[in-house]
């Protein structure tokens, strides 16, 4: 089968090998009906299913009745979609095979299965927050990211859970409850998109989105092993959303591989006007050819990110994949930005944005709010005209450290996180190599100091541990280079291939 660039084209949603004499993928059908167990459509990547779908080798109600059984089978061990809409999907699911065998013209991720964190607002599907507040809220609009996954045929299978208001590395809430690792029952999945990383290393749908603000599409994937994106601000548009300016906190998508995520990241990015930091990109550029000639591409080798303390196991996985770069060309040297203000910039960005978010709430209903979002108001209350100037001057001349930077090198290679999945009963990481944390963010200074940085980045399953705990890296590109941050993750993840292990559960 050709690229996925050779079979898709979003612009205009054209499907262009529908009119195409069927590929080798056709018989593929075949294998997959004399398998036992028809759940293996549920790891199949992205094109194999929209190939087969329109070639009417299976129909989509198929695909998604073995997505819904493997959620029925399985979630329960892990707790990753939290509100579930079977029904609601399989109708969708025969509507497509009707338009099909009607001819009529569809979206190009027709009968996809996707999930959509419980942050994401998803027009009469409840959507709490991960919170009490909104234990019962249920939206009466689409996020754009739905309404552009919608029109692209794609259907969803509900919600996944999140940490409340997704504050925090750690998936749990008062509403829901905790969600497992699936490679170890007894860890954290990571967050704040948790729900939606299990969901994908599970086979319960190929893609899910997330967000990121200090690392929260990054680190699940590194925990769960399967990819997240943290694109630049402006190129996937977020609504509604309380704090319209604000760059630090952005949606992305998440998927077993690069090439999924890309398709994916076609549909969802692209302008948006009531996104008032949309970038006027087209998501079409998505799908150009993810292979590059990476030879005398120069790479600053990072495992450490400026002397943060990594476990000594992430530590000696990470270094363990350096020989993989230089395998592909790579110039690769260690180097670091200087990252010397990131953190202050970060943790008062993030104080005053939860004070704009979340400040209303906090007079109304502190009672019924988590301590750490909280602590992350009053945090931001206590701030003044002053301090936000410091911190927008600082922010400025950061930036002009990374162009700086970038002038020498086309990537930064560091750890997603900086430890492995820990106890799924332990709300947040205290102490890394014997150095105490301060606060409940601090364990994820390696995702955080690059979110404040603007660039895009992206973690790629990496290793595991001796004890079979996954682990990313994180590959950072250059301002707005989001394409570039895909190509080097797909070379990465074709040489390693490590997103090839699925889970204990799978």
């Amino acid at each position: 089968m050709g690229k996925i660039v050779e079979l898709i084209e979003i612009a205009g949603l054209d499907l262009q090998f529908l009119n195409k004499p069927p590929s080798k993928l056709s018989n593929h059908s075949v294998i997959i009906r004399n398998m036992d167990n028809i759940e293996e459509f549920c790891f199949l990547d992205i094109a194999s299913l929209v190939k087969l779908i329109f070639d009417k080798d299976v129909k989509a109600e198929e695909v998604i009745q073995a997505h819904v059984n493997r959620i029925e089978k399985l979630n329960g061990s892990v707790n990753a979609v939290v509100t579930f809409t079977p029904e609601k999907a399989l109708k969708e699911a025969r509507m497509v095979d009707q338009a099909i065998a009607a001819g009529r013209n569809v979206g190009p991720l027709a009968g996809i299965p996707v999930l959509y964190k419980d942050l994401t607002y998803t027009k009469g599907v409840k959507t709490t927050f991960g919170s009490p507040i909104y234990e019962n809220f249920v939206p009466s609009v689409d996020s754009i990211i739905v309404e552009r996954l919608k029109k692209s045929g794609a259907i969803s299978l509900g919600k996944t859970n999140t940490p409340e208001f997704g504050a925090g590395s750690q998936t749990f809430n008062n509403v829901f409850g905790s969600t497992k690792n699936p490679y170890d029952l007894t860890k954290t999945c990571g967050g704040s998109s948790g729900g939606s990383a299990v969901a994908v290393a599970c086979g319960f749908s190929p893609i899910a989105d997330g967000t990121d603000f200090g690392g929260s599409l990054r680190n699940p994937a590194s925990f769960c092993n399967v990819v997240g994106f943290r694109p630049s601000s402006g190129v996937v548009p977020v609504w509604p959303k309380t704090s319209g300016w604000f760059p630090l906190s952005v949606s992305g998508p998440m998927a077993r591989t690069v090439k999924d995520l890309a398709l994916m990241l076609s549909v969802m990015a692209g302008y948006d006007e009531r996104d008032p930091i949309s970038l006027d990109r087209s998501g079409a550029a998505m799908l150009r050819p993810l292979e590059k000639n990476f030879k005398d591409v120069r790479v600053a080798w990072s495992p450490t990110l400026g002397g943060l303390p990594v476990e000594a196991e992430v530590l000696s996985i990470i270094e363990s994949q350096r020989k993989v770069f230089e395998s592909l060309g790579c110039i690769v040297e260690e180097a670091t930005p200087d990252l010397s203000d990131a953190d202050e910039i970060f943790e008062v960005m993030r104080a005053w944005h939860y004070d704009v978010c979340f400040g209303e709430l906090f007079d109304t209903k502190k009672s019924q709010m988590k301590d750490t979002v909280l602590w992350n108001i009053e945090e931001g209350k206590k701030l003044s005209g002053t301090d936000l100037a410091k911190i927008e001057n600082k922010r400025t001349k950061l930036h002009e450290k990374i162009i700086q930077f970038q002038s020498q090198y086309d990537y930064l290679i560091a750890p997603a996180v900086q430890v492995l999945p820990f106890d799924v009963d332990q709300p947040f990481v205290t102490e890394i190599n014997n150095v105490k944390l301060d606060t409940y963010i601090e364990w994820m200074r390696s995702c955080y100091r690059v979110s404040v940085t603007g660039l895009p980045a992206m973690s790629v399953p990496c290793g595991f541990s001796k004890t079979g705990l996954p682990v990313g890296v994180q590959i950072v590109g250059g301002f707005r280079k989001d394409f570039s941050v895909l190509q080097m993750g797909h070379a990465f993840e074709s040489v390693t291939k490590f997103w090839q292990r699925k889970p204990v559960l799978a």
